[in-house]
């Protein structure tokens, strides 16, 4: 396979990388003007310079290429809407048209949360409607979503979506913010006491899942959920990260107050290009059911979950006894 991967020096992508080059298959990846890509060389990746929200710049990434993981986009909780829908659908429409006509397959990485923010989404099935919240993310991919299946329904490629549930892995948003959060004097609080499923997915099970979902035809013009089937709510998550470094939850907030808090911290906080201490995204994830089903992605593509919850948070817990030296 010859394939372009966006977003490659991020956390899910550099596992991509890899694992596509464990493989055997030749990998390009589109890296912004300026961002150090030195790990990727070494590994043998061909670099492209390019600004997804610059098409332009894109002029050519696509040529010789059979499959395109787009993975890039604004991967965080905070900022303005256009922030979001620039990085977001902007960016994915410029690179559906750059390779329209050139590459056979394109995965699109979304997100669970396309199908909904701020309501319970345990056993939403791949194949549902997904539904926009008034959440910037949550609204941008559902929009991008739907550029992709335009571009398949019009037949200008094969288009697969993706939507992983809280990606987790050494090294992951989940472990770090969550970690620095407990560091700081304001700590970690649960939300609705932390009662309900963290939905994760391991990386590595991901990525097992994205290389599936490109490799058949049965994948072409679905939506595929990516969830672990371990048995951890966040209380028991949020605990086992602290034991490490030395930290518990503090405290709980109802999930009704956690989310008006969060709206109206967004509304006083983005316009200033502030993150606020909670928005309604992180409330959507940590206080609401998120166990979407997955009966499509193990019936057609026959994924699984290999590695179970102690052994997934053994291989965390060296990241972080390693990046976070308590007493040292």
């Amino acid at each position: 396979m010859n394939a372009l991967v966006t977003g490659a020096t991020g956390f899910i992508g550099s596992v991509l990388v890899r694992d596509l080059l464990a493989r055997g298959s030749s990998v390009r990846a589109l890296v912004l003007p300026g961002e150090n890509a030195d790990v990727l060389k070494k590994q043998g990746v061909r670099v492209i310079r390019g600004d997804l929200t610059d098409p332009e710049s894109l002029r050519g990434v696509c040529e010789g290429i059979e499959t395109v993981f787009h993975l890039a986009g604004r991967v965080t909780d905070w900022g303005t809407k256009r922030q979001f829908y620039t990085a977001i659908c902007d960016a994915t429409g410029n690179l559906l048209q750059e390779a329209a006509g050139r590459a056979s397959r394109f995965v699109y990485v979304s997100s669970i949360a396309a199908m909904g923010m701020g309501r319970h989404l345990k056993g939403v099935k791949e194949s549902d409607p997904p539904r926009k919240s008034g959440v910037s993310y949550n609204d941008a991919k559902v929009d991008a979503e739907a550029l992709v299946r335009a571009f398949h329904r019009e037949d200008k490629m094969k288009c697969t979506i993706v939507r992983p549930a809280n990606v987790v892995g050494p090294g992951s948003v989940w472990v770090r913010d969550i970690a620095d959060r407990m560091m700081s004097a304001t700590g970690v609080p649960l939300i609705d006491g932390g009662r309900y499923s963290a939905s994760f997915v391991y990386v590595d099970h991901l990525v097992d899942g994205m290389i599936l979902a490109a490799a058949g035809d049965i994948a072409c013009g679905k939506a595929y959920h990516f969830r672990d089937d371990w048995r951890v709510n966040w209380k028991e998550y949020i605990t086992d990260l602290g034991s490490w470094i030395g930290k518990r939850p503090r405290g709980s907030i109802p999930f009704r107050l956690a989310w008006m808090t969060g709206f109206v911290l967004e509304a006083v906080l983005n316009p200033l290009h502030i993150r606020a201490p909670l928005t309604r995204l992180s409330a959507g994830v940590l206080g609401r059911d998120n166990d979407v089903d997955t009966t499509l992605a193990r019936t057609e593509l026959g994924w699984r979950t290999r590695l179970s919850y102690p052994e997934a948070m053994e291989k965390i817990g060296a990241w972080v006894k390693d990046h976070y030296q308590i007493g040292r």
